[in-house]
């Protein structure tokens, strides 16, 4: 690899790759421990596991790998109230998910935020890299991670959110661009995203900060490597790229949705989880976005947790129709790979494109 950049140096990273964090069964301690062991950085999604599950997930990576490996949460969220007209959206899941068996669905009673009952287990967990989105992190977090030399990576999809970033004592922020797969890290996600492009985005957050900049969205082999470097980015985030690995989480099912698609496939939505995140278009996002839907998805965390049932269901199935096919607009360059192979041909791509066009 002929590129070299400070925070490679600084994340002691072979390659200008970082697996990006999938909250939810993406990502898995044997993929985080592979991609680390290839010389990028692997993530651990860790939002929605308990504090045992992160225990024994980190614990996993460490006895796979000595290298540096990251963890991610999403930053602290105000739970909305729990919904007084959520019956037709239960009754909505309930009659999608009868088509593979599973119960019906119902609203818990109440939801607390997963930040502060994971935060500690994600400091404890020996992860060097501690990456995060939906926001800041309060000040004192900031500081609890400063105290244990805790490299510290937040998300922005605008020149401003990355600014408020490099303010709130972030090491460096992931700029995030519209292509991206699965939820992105706009700040609000009840209010509007401003969709901005990787392409666009990168050069403006590498110009409004002092901190590095890594590139994501839409990024799945060396040539988009080569491009984020060429934009100003010291690294990549990739993660629909690694969907499809062996080591990967998604039943086969998943995986061969994401294999069969093609980049006019995707679309934002909030059917699944309530919050706006891309993915591939199945027969629950038209039923309940579409044009003769009964009823809208609920607030986040509330659609999250009511559609999770019929989701585990669906995917024991086999039933892609009923899963959140979450996938970048890139997805047309999947392909089926060990994360090792695809590691080795993503530095042998980026060196040759980096040869191809000189920098």
């Amino acid at each position: 690899m002929p590129v070299r950049t400070p925070l490679m140096t600084r994340l002691g990273i072979d390659l200008p790759i970082i697996q990006a964090p999938m909250a939810g069964g993406g990502d898995t301690p044997e993929l985080v421990a592979a991609v680390a062991e290839a010389g990028g950085l692997g993530s651990a999604g860790a939002t929605y596991l308990t504090p045992e599950a992160l225990r024994a997930a980190s614990s996993t990576v460490r006895s796979r790998t000595n290298r540096p490996f990251a963890v991610n949460l999403f930053a602290p969220q105000a739970v909305p109230p729990r919904p007084d007209d959520g019956a037709a959206a239960v009754a909505a899941v309930t009659e999608a998910g009868a088509a593979v068996d599973a119960p019906p669905a119902e609203l818990p009673e109440t939801m607390a935020d997963p930040f502060e009952r994971n935060f500690p287990i994600a400091l404890d967990s020996g992860a060097s890299v501690f990456s995060f989105t939906f926001g800041l992190l309060p000040d004192d977090a900031v500081q609890a991670l400063k105290a244990r030399g805790i490299f510290i990576m937040g998300t922005a999809t605008s020149p401003a959110d990355a600014v408020a970033l490099e303010r709130s004592g972030v090491d460096a922020v992931v700029a995030q661009g519209a292509e991206a797969g699965g939820h992105r890290g706009i700040f609000d996600g009840a209010s509007g995203d401003p969709l901005i492009g990787t392409m666009a985005l990168v050069p403006q957050v590498v110009d409004a900060v002092s901190v590095p900049v890594v590139a994501s969205g839409g990024i799945m082999d060396g040539r988009g490597i080569a491009a984020a470097l060429a934009l100003g980015a010291q690294a990549v985030q990739m993660g629909t790229a690694f969907l499809t690995c062996a080591e990967a989480g998604p039943p086969e099912c998943y995986k061969q949705a994401l294999l069969d698609a093609g980049p006019d496939q995707t679309r934002i939505t909030r059917a699944f989880s309530g919050r706006p995140a891309r993915g591939i278009v199945n027969r629950f996002m038209d039923r309940i976005e579409g044009p003769d839907a009964a009823a809208g998805p609920l607030p986040f965390p509330w659609q999250n947790a009511l559609t999770r049932p019929m989701r585990t269901a669906a995917a024991r199935a086999g039933d892609a129709g009923l899963l959140s096919l979450w996938a970048g607009q890139g997805v047309g360059l999947s392909r089926r790979t060990t994360a090792a192979d695809l590691m080795a041909r993503l530095a042998a791509e980026t060196e040759a494109a980096v040869r191809g066009i000189g920098i």
